[in-house]
Order: structure tokens, then C-alpha cells, then sequence
């Protein structure tokens, strides 16, 4: 099977403020093949500045394994440090076995975990993201997500602790907990200090938990947090980057989360995903999926998947309209849900 890539800009609405700055544009990469006359499409989403595999010579690793991959069996472990190409890779190969239900009208959409997910007849259930920006463009989002009714939110936190946590009072002033489940993520904004603080004021506010309160890389500390928070926390950028099983397993032991956040595209796709649940169950630590600003390609191929996981949690799904030029997508958002139609 002859494989090749492409890079694609996606380009943002509105300026989107991550713990990264502002974006208005992102760089993705389609691998492209063919197999029985069909097109069959996979994102390697290589996120700048926070994927393990954001190195200068990313396209000539692209290169090397389109001219390689049929002669490479053992491509999967070849390229754990790649986890964003190993995610374009079992996309394409997972289309290429489901072949026989591809459609040309659906190339964007293929039919990859065949469920009730795929015909339609159930949905994800999703939290609704809100960006980071002033109290007034958070108020704004927070509002939108309200009407649309859904029922867990996520709030960015950490750039200024004492508005968010102001627009976090006056949310649970006007919505109890058993209405309305409050998830944060601070992106590693807070020091070791202050986040013994914030986590006992989140709990006051009854959050459901916080993600990555403090910087990836300092192990202790962040197992001293996770053995005497009042807020759950979740894991995130802590697994980026490490790549060898015995070592996930080693990161969860030393830590011990109440959750940690998969994201496929940073942590090896489907395969290194599973690596982490199956060390995440054995511990008894919860977790949920995440997308990461993928086109409708790399959504697609993490929804349906994620279904296939059976996970009951909100999952922190994307809806693929961030974007002025993304891809033709048969994800809709209907209420708080994700459905395939």
C-alpha cells in the first residue's frame, strides 16, 4: 500500500486562547493512500509546542515512513516517539480493513468501529469547552453552552485565578452540583504553593476536578497533591511524552491521580491510549478521552473509538467547529451529545 502525506492549515474563526497563547491558525498532516480504488485519509496532529514529536525534522520523519511502512512490520513500537504518526498510521489501516463499508460521500467520515454509535442511534456524552479570554468572552461561552443545555463544562483556569474564580461562584450560585458538573484545567498554571490553595477553593465550589494544576515533570510534588486534594485531579500534560509501558505504569504508581485525560494524538493513537487504561484500571484510577484541535479526520477517528470504549463520563470531545476550512463531517452536536448521522 503506497502512502503519502500532505500538510493542511487549519485556520481558526476567532483567535482561540490556549495555555500555548493565542492561535489563529494550526498545522496539521493528512496521510493519504490508496486501496481498491478508495482514498483513505489519516491525521497525524502534530500540536507545536506540546507534542512529544514537535522536532525540526517532523516532515522527514513523515517522509521516511511513507517510503518504509510496507517493509515495516514492527512500525508501531519503531515509532513511539511519534505518537502523532502512529495515530495517522492506524487510522489509515484501520480504513483500509473496513473497506468493504467505505463510501466515497464518507471519505472524511469512514466507517471505522461499526456501532450504535455509527448508525446513529446513540450519541457521546460531552463536556462543553469554554476558551480562555476575559470574564466577559468566559461569561458569553458559558451562557451559549447553557442554552445549548448541556450538563458538564470545562473551564480554562490559571492566567487570573481571581476572576475565574469569581465567574466559578457566581456558576455554582445559580446551578447546584447535581445540575451542573464544573471541570477545570489549569495547564500546569499554578505553583506547587498555590495549588494547595486553589484545590481546597475549587472543592469548596464543588468541582468535579482539575486537570494538571501544576507543571508536567515534578513528580513528587504532584503525588504529594494527589494524596491530600480535596478536588480530584487529573492527569494530562504528565503523560506526554513518556513512551515505554513500564514506564506509564511506573508515572501511575508514583502518582496515583483520581483521573487521568487520554489525548490519542499525543499519547500513540488507539494502541498507547489502551497501554494507559489498562494502568489506569488495574489502580483504579478513572479516566476519559480527549481530542486536541484535530481536523474532522482525526475527530472522527477518536469518536468512534472512544464509543467503542463504553466509558460513562463525559468525554472532552471536540465538535469540529473551530475551524473556517476543516473537513466535511457527519459529527453533530445535538443538546450535550455527539452523534454520527
Amino acid at each position: 500500500m503506497e502512502i503519502n502525506y500532505s500538510l493542511y492549515k487549519l485556520l481558526f474563526k476567532r483567535p482561540s486562547g490556549t495555555s500555548r497563547g493565542v492561535l489563529t491558525s494550526k498545522n496539521t498532516y493528512i496521510f493519504k493512500a490508496k486501496h481498491q480504488e478508495n482514498l483513505l485519509l489519516g491525521e497525524c496532529n502534530l500540536f507545536q509546542g506540546l507534542s512529544a514529536d514537535d522536532i525540526p525534522n517532523f516532515e522527514e520523519k513523515l517522509k521516511e515512513v511513507c517510503a518504509d511502512f510496507n517493509a515495516n512490520e514492527n512500525w508501531w513500537n519503531s515509532l513511539r516517539n511519534f505518537p502523532s504518526i502512529q495515530f495517522g498510521l492506524e487510522q489509515i489501516l484501520k480504513a483500509k480493513e473496513n473497506s468493504i463499508n467505505f463510501s466515497t460521500k464518507d471519505m472524511y467520515s469512514p466507517l471505522l468501529f461499526p456501532s450504535k454509535f455509527t448508525e446513529g442511534k446513540v450519541g457521546i456524552p460531552i463536556n462543553g469547552l469554554i476558551w480562555m479570554g476575559d470574564s466577559e468572552f468566559m461569561k458569553a461561552q458559558i451562557q451559549e453552552k447553557l442554552n445549548q443545555n448541556f450538563h458538564c463544562i470545562k473551564l480554562k483556569i490559571g492566567v487570573n485565578w481571581k476572576e475565574e474564580k469569581e465567574i466559578l461562584k457566581n456558576l455554582r450560585k445559580e446551578f447546584p452540583k447535581e445540575d451542573l458538573e464544573i471541570r477545570v484545567d489549569a495547564n500546569g498554571g499554578f505553583s506547587f504553593e498555590e495549588a494547595k490553595i486553589v484545590l481546597q477553593e475549587l472543592a469548596d465550589l464543588h468541582v468535579h476536578s482539575i486537570e494538571q494544576p501544576i507543571k508536567a515533570k515534578q513528580i513528587e510534588e504532584m503525588a504529594e497533591l494527589c494524596r491530600s486534594t480535596p478536588t480530584p485531579i487529573a492527569l494530562d500534560e504528565e503523560l506526554i511524552g513518556v513512551f515505554e509501558a513500564d514506564l506509564k505504569e511506573e508515572l501511575l504508581l508514583k502518582i496515583q491521580p483520581q483521573y487521568i485525560i487520554l489525548k490519542p494524538s499525543l499519547v500513540g493513537g488507539w494502541k498507547g491510549s489502551e497501554e494507559w487504561i489498562k494502568f489506569a484500571e488495574a489502580l483504579n484510577i478513572k479516566w476519559w478521552i480527549t481530542s486536541a484541535l484535530e481536523s474532522n479526520i482525526g475527530l472522527n477517528a477518536i469518536a468512534q473509538w472512544t464509543y467503542s470504549l463504553k466509558n460513562p463520563l463525559p468525554q472532552g470531545l471536540g465538535t469540529g467547529g473551530l475551524f473556517t476550512n476543516n473537513f466535511p463531517s457527519r459529527l453533530k452536536v445535538v443538546e450535550d451529545e455527539l452523534f454520527f448521522l
